[in-house]
């Protein structure tokens, strides 16, 4: 039996929102070949309330998310929808039901403007039986969420202008253009500036307050702290903590979501910074032409790029990459100035990038581990000009024990892995190749903190091999944990070099507005 009719029932009387929950989970298990995806998981629902959920990657959040919007049907348990049990939500079910969802990964067109891309599959029609979308009306309904969201947009800005951030927003009004009784936010602020982050922050209290249930999924533990009224953490599929408000903490999510302490500790490099694999001399982006960069990536270290979003920083990366043309300035590698006109040429000196977008341009998620891998170098494992699936497999399986890739087969496919084990996928193919010069573009967004910590200590390896490393990120933690130096953007520029001793929040952050340090050192 699935969902097929709106819920039905008189609303629960203030005074009993909070305590009856209006959707209840019992025994769901769901598992797919060689995983248990979930196992056992029960969860209640109750109107007005915020209920972060979080685990690692693979620990069944996903799955969860899936069976709740009715694109993935449960092996067993039920589902119960103001009181009345269902084997399975279909997804016009769960839409009927009141259940909203705003995706980690962007699902906007981009050839339509923001109201457009919020009613998308319900606009407003008129004059009969000419059906045409009342184009005034829908913007008009759009431009209130945007003021509640404090966007810097309008309804009819077309969503191809705007920024990641900003494209993030637009998500988030669509599932507040619905009657939603309960909004899940899947990793909302992985791509939000804290300014934005904030305003979402404000967003959630006034939906609590206004009855709407809320699951929050964040790797950002900080703000789970500060949101929720209580957390769920899953484990291997299965439910393995819950905690009151009074209860969370960060020492508390990360024991429970991995059984062990867990911090940004920094490693030291093994050896000391060697020399100027790749420069950028006086380079000019198409973000800010007028704004020269000068920036050295050393061997054998591992250099911080922070700033706000809008900084320019991904743009330098796709510059360095040779994705985007250079304005002005050089690249230098080795001491020798290099032209790059497409990203072929920067993989034949030895530079990679790893990029913020790993599902729109890190990976091709229908085709398997192994075919992502062998993808960007298919020369090295064909014969006679066919590819040889043995070597193919071979470096795959090789790939697979060093970076302790989680999947049953190097033939999976690999858009049903994890964000964490895909991020992996994404860097085995360039570690197939021996890199020179490696560019992480926000490498832990959306990645659980085992996850993670993997990533780290991959880095550092990567660096004592003798590869220079360029890590842009927004998580201030890492920056200051994984870094052995920092250069802060501002406005298309470098604003400032931080050396170790001078590591601390503050300092980043005055970098990134604008302001100088002063002269105060922070040992780490």
């Amino acid at each position: 039996m699935t969902l097929s009719q709106p819920a039905t029932g008189a609303p629960a009387p203030a005074a009993q929102a909070a305590a009856e929950p209006f959707l209840r989970l019992t025994g769901v298990r769901k598992s797919y070949p060689g995983v248990q995806a979930l196992d056992g998981l029960d969860l209640e629902v109750r109107p007005g309330e915020v209920i972060g959920l979080v685990g690692e990657n693979g620990a069944g959040k996903s799955t969860l998310m899936k069976i709740l919007g009715g694109v993935t049907t449960p092996d067993s348990g039920s589902i119960e929808v103001d009181g009345v049990p269902y084997a399975a939500l279909t997804v016009g079910g769960s839409l009927r039901a009141g259940i909203a969802f705003v995706h980690q990964e962007l699902n906007l067109f981009d050839n339509l403007d923001v109201a457009a891309n919020v009613f998308i599959g319900r606009e407003p029609r008129r004059f009969g039986v000419l059906n045409l979308v009342d184009t005034a009306k829908q913007r008009d309904a759009v431009q209130p969420l945007l003021d509640q969201l404090g966007a810097n947009f309008s309804p009819e800005t077309p969503v191809n202008k705007l920024s990641l951030a900003q494209q993030q927003l637009v998500e988030i009004a669509k599932a507040l253009s619905q009657d939603a009784r309960l909004v899940i936010l899947d990793e909302p602020t992985s791509s939000l500036p804290i300014a934005e982050t904030e305003k979402l922050l404000a967003v959630i209290e006034r939906m609590r307050a206004r009855g709407i249930a809320v699951i929050f999924v964040s790797h950002r533990l900080g703000e789970i702290e500060r949101a929720c009224d209580r957390v769920v953490v899953l484990r291997d599929g299965r439910l393995v903590g819950k905690l009151a408000k009074d209860e969370i903490s960060h020492d508390r999510l990360v024991k429970l979501m991995i059984g062990r302490e867990l911090k940004v500790v920094y490693t030291p490099p093994q050896g000391g910074r060697g020399s100027v694999a790749l420069a950028a001399r006086g380079v000019r982006t198409a973000a800010y032409p007028g704004h020269p960069v000068d920036l050295e990536l050393h061997r054998g270290e591992i250099l911080g790029l922070a700033g706000l979003v809008g900084s320019g920083r991904t743009e330098l990366a796709r510059a360095m990459f040779g994705i985007d043309p250079i304005y002005g300035g050089s690249l230098v590698s080795d001491g020798q100035p290099i032209r790059l006109t497409g990203a072929n040429d920067a993989v034949q000196h030895g530079i990679f990038l790893v990029p913020e977008d790993r599902k729109g341009t890190g990976i091709l998620l229908d085709l398997s581990v192994a075919e992502n891998i062998s993808l960007p170098n298919l020369s090295a494992y064909s014969v006679a000009t066919l590819v040889s699936a043995e070597r193919e497999n071979g470096q795959a399986e090789q790939s697979r024990s060093q970076l302790a890739i989680k999947v049953p087969t190097v033939a999976t496919r690999t858009g049903s892995l994890s964000g964490g084990n895909q991020q992996k996928v994404v860097l085995a193919k360039w570690l197939a190749m021996a890199p020179r010069v490696i560019i992480f573009d926000e490498p832990t967004r959306g990645i659980d903190i085992g996850a993670k910590s993997e990533i780290y200590r991959l880095m550092r390896s990567l660096a004592d091999s003798g590869v220079a490393v360029l890590m842009i990120s927004s998580d201030m933690e890492e920056v200051i944990g994984v870094s052995d130096r920092i250069a802060v953007m501002h406005e298309g520029g470098i604003s400032g070099m931080l050396e170790r001793d001078q590591f601390s929040e503050e300092n980043v952050l005055l970098l990134a507005v604008g302001k100088p340090v002063g002269s105060r050192r922070n040992v780490q």
